[in-house]
């Protein structure tokens, strides 16, 4: 309750102070249809004052003079808006802005609103995505997916086609915070690893931060994968249907209270939904990729996601949102695999008409459960379940912004495994964590400062964790931009995967028995080489100072379910963008080195790439650009294993000296060297190709047709090696597919 009325009586401060000058905001739309336009230039004519819409196309303008102005709104392929107006001293003016597409062709493309931020805001480790960029890009089966398009991210891994997870810069996937509206997802990426549980035709925005991000975000100590999905249409019910050999999708959205122009409110909804088939359509159609052990790629998932979205006239909204995703492996006499992760919630922000204060906030209660039954083994299982709550507050001044917000998250693990000795793991645990956090951004025409602080307690332990965050950019010219960040993170929540693990669909969650920390470093530039190209160049250095992974070996029941090592991870990230009215190009490396230290030996990590390279291009041609051809080249140098030094034959002994021996042959036992990971598997290196073919059948409605092949050469990439049966198994071979989707 005293933390509380802190918060208020902080916040009514704030508002005294910065209420002697005026405030202009609003939201900036499209006209025609009522979808918000992000990085649109807001400014008042002859004068400094000026900002851009974010990706929700809200903009403020503070700290202005009383006097008469005139208001001018910008954004590449719409027609300018202009508006007169006079304010006095306190005053805050709502303005909603609605743009119409224009008439004239445009010749080239506008990017100075991203830049303008660019110049404004750090964004260190920070890259913003949009689905136009993911359907630009090559897709396995056509279809475009945001797991495919991070794997091209500098400073991201992925460890393979079937059961790859991502880690970036060095931080395994549970010390990755996935953020959906808000809500944490706890395990984004279905078994066959080149799909997310997120449909491209929904997302709004994704912002992906690879390490020093500010105390807005807590409970990881990587980076930050925060997703945001987009309201339905406003105007008029619209959807689409598709389908390919990997999968059939379909999205419905329209509006339950339709937009206009004089209210600019609404109420819509929008609905989406796909499910897999591969199992089915692989025997036939990718026969020669099929183990013929099993007989099939035998991958199966299904996704559903809903979200009402209500639109004050003023900017305010709510969202209420939930979703279902449903992933299953079954490798017949070997393994059955499945989960289901589901959950609920809402979030909202407010706009005050006579405070200068922006108020956000969500609250979700979300549910994952895991089992993996094997015929060789014991069966295994985990859930983790909870309920998560955040609320902020904003406010602008003429050249600063003040945030700052509670969060408390309250969770459960329940995670059971008993492993080859038969010594069974059993981890239960309830935990309630609460942090409270500020950040402050201070922007001159040179420098940007944005220092933050966030408290965050972990009831469970009894342990609090004071953790500062610094990020700054020095506008060395108007083309130059030098830019650093750190801080220190924390998290209790840990994965059952280890990190030597090679192959391993079961991700269990559990919590740690102490905090898990780590310091980030990074430093870097931006330079834009010409008003359509960029470079950007970062490096950094992250110190794990404490990790823990689970005793899976214990040998018995006493022995700690715990060991702890720590590591490092270091390198840097090269990124060149080129952006024309037709063509667009991405070249990135990475050079980067990820150890660690178990108390005994310092050794790589499994995913460990020292180099990393992904050539991008997109190209649109023919009569009004209904053609559009991708492609993608990848090229990585070998990851880490432990080599073998010879096999044993493997007699169990459950009985201890009483056991009877059969006549069978006993198991091949692996005898590993001492050196962890000293090896290195081949390089790996793919050629993905797309063509899309646009067809308009009316105004509103179109067909299109995709054509893709994943692994265009067939290079034979290793996943990993067989010992025990000598035998190589591959990533996926060269994967040709033909998909249609109607859109209305």
């Amino acid at each position: 309750m005293k933390l509380y009325k802190l918060i208020l009586l902080f916040a009514l401060f704030s508002q005294l102070v910065i209420a002697q000058k005026a405030d202009i905001r609003g939201n900036i739309y499209d006209k025609a249809t009522g979808e918000p336009i992000g990085f649109a230039t807001v400014a008042l004519i002859g004068t400094k004052y000026g900002t851009v819409s974010d990706q929700n196309g809200f903009f403020n303008i503070s700290g202005i003079p009383a006097g008469q102005y005139i208001l001018k709104a910008n954004y590449t392929g719409y027609d300018s808006f202009t508006f007169e107006l006079t304010l006095r001293n306190g005053q805050i003016i709502n303005k909603q802005i609605f743009l119409n597409e224009s008439t004239v062709l445009i010749n080239e493309v506008n990017i100075s609103g991203k830049r303008e931020q660019a110049r404004t805001e750090v964004k260190i480790s920070t890259l913003t995505v949009t689905p136009k960029e993911i359907k630009a890009l090559p897709s396995t089966g056509g279809e475009p997916d945001i797991a495919q398009y991070l794997q091209i991210i500098p400073g991201v891994i992925s460890t393979g086609d079937q059961g790859g997870q991502i880690y970036i810069r060095g931080g395994s996937p549970v010390q990755n915070k996935i953020l959906l509206d808000g809500m944490t997802v706890f395990n984004p990426f279905h078994s066959i690893g080149i799909f997310s549980v997120f449909e491209t035709e929904i997302i709004r925005s994704v912002e992906v931060l690879t390490g020093g991000f500010g105390a807005e975000y807590g409970g990881r100590i990587s980076a930050i994968v925060d997703l945001k999905t987009k309201e339905g249409d406003k105007k008029k019910l619209s959807g689409l249907v598709s389908a390919s050999p990997f999968m059939a999708k379909a999205v419905i959205e329209g509006p339950i209270v339709k937009f206009n122009d004089e209210k600019a409110s609404s109420t819509s909804f929008i609905l989406s939904g796909k499910h897999s088939y591969i199992d089915k359509t692989s025997p036939s159609l990718y026969k020669y990729a099929v183990d013929t052990g099993i007989g099939k790629l035998p991958f199966q998932f299904s996704d559903f996601y809903g979200k009402i979205s209500t639109i004050a006239s003023n900017g305010s909204n709510l969202n209420l949102f939930g979703f279902n995703f449903i992933d299953k492996v079954n490798y017949p006499n070997l393994a059955d695999l499945s989960w289901n992760a589901s959950g609920a919630g809402a979030n909202f922000k407010l706009v005050p008409s006579s405070s200068s204060i922006i108020i956000n906030g969500t609250v979700a209660y979300s549910n994952y459960d895991i089992a993996l039954d094997e015929v060789k083994a014991e069966p295994r299982q985990s859930q983790i379940k909870g309920l998560q709550t955040n609320l902020d507050f904003s406010y602008f001044t003429s050249n600063s912004e003040v945030k700052y917000g509670i969060e408390f998250n309250a969770f459960s693990t329940d995670f059971n495994f008993i492993n080859f000795l038969k010594v069974p793991i059993t981890i239960n645990s309830n935990n309630t964590e609460m942090a409270i956090y500020g950040k402050y951004r201070y922007s001159t025409k040179r420098l940007v400062l944005d220092p933050s602080l966030r408290y965050q307690y972990y009831a469970s332990l009894r342990k609090g964790s004071i953790e500062p965050r610094f990020g700054l950019k020095y506008n060395i010219s108007d083309r130059l931009r030098y830019k650093m960040a750190g801080g220190l993170y924390s998290q209790n929540l840990m994965s059952s995967v280890s990190e030597r693990d090679i192959v391993n669909l079961f991700v269990g969650f559990i919590t740690s028995p102490d905090l898990i920390y780590s310091k980030h470093a990074v430093a870097g530039f931006e330079f834009d080489l010409s008003n359509q190209i960029d470079l950007n160049v970062e490096t950094y250095y992250k110190d794990f100072t404490s990790l823990y992974t689970l005793n899976r070996n214990k040998r018995v029941v006493a022995e700690s379910d715990f060991s702890k090592e720590k590591g490092n991870a270091y390198g840097i990230d090269f990124l060149l963008k080129a952006t024309f009215v037709n063509w667009n190009f991405w070249a990135g490396y990475s050079l980067g080195f990820v150890n660690r230290d178990d108390g005994k030996q310092v050794f790589p990590a499994l995913f460990d790439r020292r180099h990393n390279v992904n050539l991008v291009a997109n190209y649109l041609f023919g009569r009004n650009k209904v053609w559009d051809a991708g492609l993608r080249w990848n090229m990585g140098s070998g990851f880490a294993f432990t080599k073998i030094q010879g096999f044993f034959a493997d007699n169990k002994l459950p009985n201890g000296l009483n056991t009877n021996f059969g006549l069978d042959n006993p198991d091949i036992g692996i005898i590993y060297s001492d050196k962890i990971n000293s090896g290195r598997l081949p390089y790996y290196h793919r050629l993905d190709f797309s063509l899309k073919r646009k067809i308009e059948l009316s105004k509103k409605s179109y067909i299109d047709i995709i054509a893709s092949v994943t692994n265009a050469y067939d290079r034979k990439n290793i996943f990993y090696y067989n010992v025990v049966q000598n035998r190589r198994v591959n990533q996926l071979p060269i994967l040709p597919s033909l998909g249609v989707s109607f859109h209305f």
